[in-house]
């Protein structure tokens, strides 16, 4: 059992439920008593969301999908770890998800308190100082480009996350060169981003996904990361 749309589809997909989100109209589908007694055989999630623990930013409700849509992956600050890597891998190479969609939020906690461990040099205790040591590139990576807000370091982070996967999981990177998955990036406050390009469709790394429009979003495949400086 696994999903039947590509990688485009799904984005697609879940681009419209993002737009009747942001408007009010939400649907709230696959939510019946039918679609549980479906999902006992089994799931077969269109997309991998791999978000930030907030409890503002709830993948569900803002994609506006249901029961068995959406296998769901989150920690503070998205921060990855091995047992990270291992749950996207099982809902890419176990439940053939076609898409991955790494998601940021504004006013991010994990963003804000490396920021603040930056400027002071003082940690928290216990393990979160963990998720400071894992967002801390991502800042300092910013911070080399000129960037200065919260933002800012937040577009920053997802984009250097999303560029992990394929590098850190070769599962990962495995189907996306083979063209049944591909990577998203975008903000999970309000209408998602997206940049529209023309034929687009090979296999590869999504590096921007970017503005709401009136024409459809249209992912933007390249088969390597940009390197620096480049969008």
């Amino acid at each position: 059992m696994s999903s039947t749309l590509t990688p485009q589809q799904a984005w697609d997909t879940l681009v419209e439920g993002n737009r009747r989100f942001v408007s009010g109209t939400t649907q709230r589908p696959h939510s019946d008593g039918e679609r549980r007694r479906e999902l006992v055989a089994g799931q077969a999630p269109q997309a991998v969301i791999f978000g930030c623990g907030d409890s503002r930013v709830p993948a569900e409700m803002i994609f506006d999908q249901g029961l068995g849509d959406l296998f769901v992956v989150r920690t503070a600050g998205h921060v990855l770890d091995p047992s990270v890597l291992g749950s996207i891998e099982f809902g890419t190479e176990v439940l053939r998800a076609p898409l991955v969609v790494v998601l940021a939020h504004k006013s991010c906690g994990a963003i804000n308190a490396t920021l603040a461990a930056e400027e002071t040099g003082d940690m928290p205790p216990g393990y979160l100082h963990t998720i400071i040591e894992r967002v801390m590139p991502s800042i300092l990576h910013g911070r080399k480009h000129g960037l200065t807000t919260g933002e800012q370091f937040e577009a920053e982070h997802a984009r250097a996350t999303s560029e992990l996967l394929p590098q850190r999981s070769q599962l990962i990177r495995d189907r996306i060169d083979a063209g049944r998955l591909a990577v998203v990036r975008g903000p999970g406050d309000g209408a998602l981003r997206a940049e529209h390009e023309r034929a687009a469709h090979v296999p590869g790394v999504v590096v921007a996904a970017a503005q709401r429009g009136d024409h459809g979003a249209r992912l933007r495949l390249v088969r390597d990361a940009p390197q620096d400086g480049e969008e």
